[in-house]
Parts: C-alpha cells; sequence; structure tokens
C-alpha cells in the first residue's frame, strides 16, 4: 500500500509556543499547530510571529502540520544595505 500523499497549505505564524512549535493561521481560515521540519533545524533557519509559512499536513490530522518552508519578506530593503554607524574603519589608528 502506497504512502498517504501529503497536503500543502499556506499561512501565517500568529503565536511561537514552547517546544519548537508555532500557532499558524492558514489562508483557509483555519488555526492549527505546527512544528519545524528537521531540515529547518538542521540549516537553523528561525521563525517569527508574522513570518508567511509553507505547512505539511497528514490528511488523516487536520489540527497539525509540519513547518517546511519559510517565506522571504516581500518589503523592499535599501539598496546598499543598513548605513554604518560609528566612525570609518581606517581612521581609527595612525602609521608611522
Amino acid at each position: 500500500m502506497a504512502k498517504e500523499e501529503l497536503i500543502q497549505f499556506e499561512g501565517l505564524v500568529t503565536e511561537i509556543l514552547p517546544d519548537a512549535r508555532y500557532r499558524v493561521q492558514l489562508d483557509a481560515g483555519h488555526e492549527i499547530v505546527a512544528y519545524t521540519a528537521g531540515k529547518m533545524k538542521k540549516n537553523r533557519i528561525k521563525t517569527l510571529a508574522g513570518d508567511r509559512v509553507t505547512i505539511e499536513m497528514s490528511p488523516y490530522d487536520l489540527e497539525k502540520g509540519r513547518l517546511i518552508f519559510r517565506h522571504k519578506d516581500e518589503r523592499p530593503s535599501a539598496p546598499g544595505g543598513a548605513p554604518r554607524s560609528g566612525p570609518p574603519r581606517g581612521g581609527q589608528f595612525r602609521r608611522r
């Protein structure tokens, strides 16, 4: 017998729970509890409240899921990165 196909949903992390679990509001309107997938733990991908994520769920239990992907922010960043503060590096010491 073949393994049952997993279902993927997208949602928004609303709350961070203990033991690396998250409360996720799915785009369909349901609220579930999800845990971090092993590859995300291995690659140290951090998830915060407000992040868009992809959830993988079994068709047998639609109350729990596995967080498999954290989407990047759509916010545009400033070109060149954040401005540096403090004195310039080259002017710190003088050579003789």
